[in-house]
């Protein structure tokens, strides 16, 4: 799911496609923020199907080959346990699943050969052949399958690869997400009572990250000169052209915080950004960083602005 720090990068990928459109209508910006999250969730859901499409396959193979001018013994008598596999039973009655296909239209036939493929090559796996040999499956076992169908299959599939990028723009970044819902899908999928089985949430608690999302956006844009004076106060030695966009916008959401969340400490404020900053920004922005927002939190600290409460102290 999306923790914390995604959702800050989140936040900051909203503030450079503002910034680089020379602003605009927040509002408008802020609702593309959240279609973000959502276009996480939307994702989760269509490799959901797609696995569900490629276990779907081994009935379409089935006919296929019995089908053929001179069917062998084994095209005529097929193995077909897996179409009773209970993780996909149980998905396929899931009704926020069913609810998430309609609205997401959820629809595999734009790339036909994708599930074809998924599926011979599963099919021509040995642990599909021992999947297939195994009795006594339960609802744990039964996962087991649908884990290497994942994970080896589809994710080592450059083909599937293919497909996501195109359709989604975030696939490159949110792609450990996805591996971490569909990860949690598995574990919350434990039970035979089909209704105990429940899709896992894009975030831990949406109500109040939306609300962090939200605020650490608009109070960054609304602040934005009032920051940058602070910055540029810190880094006169620096010729502006010489800062890195993304660490001015890192920069300028620890700052906002600094000052407008009581409960997010100081330490784990700075601690994020720097880590953001390995991934997002340039070898040295790290250290450039660290060095800037110490100098701009020990003013903060001297004109009381900052304001802590609970677990979330300064120090």
């Amino acid at each position: 799911m999306l923790n914390r720090r995604h959702l800050r990068v989140k936040v900051l990928q909203a503030l450079y496609a503002y910034h680089q459109t020379n602003g605009g209508d927040v509002k408008v910006h802020e609702k593309n923020l959240l279609q973000s999250i959502d276009k996480v969730y939307e994702m989760y859901i269509w490799m959901l199907s797609l696995i569900s499409e490629v276990v779907d396959y081994a009935q379409t193979d089935a006919t296929e080959r019995s089908n053929k001018h001179l069917p062998t013994k084994e095209d005529l008598n097929p193995d077909l346990k897996i179409l009773g596999n209970r993780f996909v039973v149980s998905l396929k009655e899931n009704k926020e699943y069913l609810t998430a296909l309609k609205r997401y239209k959820v629809e595999w036939s734009f790339e036909p050969e994708l599930t074809k493929t998924l599926f011979n090559i599963l099919k021509n796996a040995p642990e599909y052949a021992e999947y297939l040999q195994k009795t006594g499956d339960t609802i744990q076992t039964d996962k087991d399958i649908i884990k290497f169908i994942f994970k080896k299959v589809i994710l080592k599939s450059s083909l599937a690869e293919q497909v996501f990028e195109d359709k989604f723009i975030v696939w490159a970044v949110d792609k450990d997400v996805l591996q971490a819902l569909i990860a949690k899908t598995f574990k919350n999928f434990a039970f035979d009572e089909h209704e105990k089985n429940k899709l896992a949430e894009v975030t831990g608690n949406w109500e109040e990250d939306r609300e962090f999302i939200v605020n650490l956006f608009t109070q960054n844009i609304r602040h934005e000169k009032e920051y940058q004076e602070m910055i540029s106060a810190k880094t006169q030695n620096w010729e502006p052209e010489r800062i890195a966009m993304m660490d001015t916008l890192l920069m300028k959401m620890a700052i906002t915080e600094f000052i407008n969340f009581t409960s997010v400490p100081v330490k784990v404020t700075i601690n994020e950004y720097l880590e953001i900053s390995k991934e997002f920004s340039t070898p040295k922005s790290n250290s450039f960083l660290n060095g800037i927002l110490d100098k701009i939190l020990i003013e903060l600290k001297a004109q009381n602005k900052i304001k802590k409460i609970g677990r979330g102290l300064i120090e």
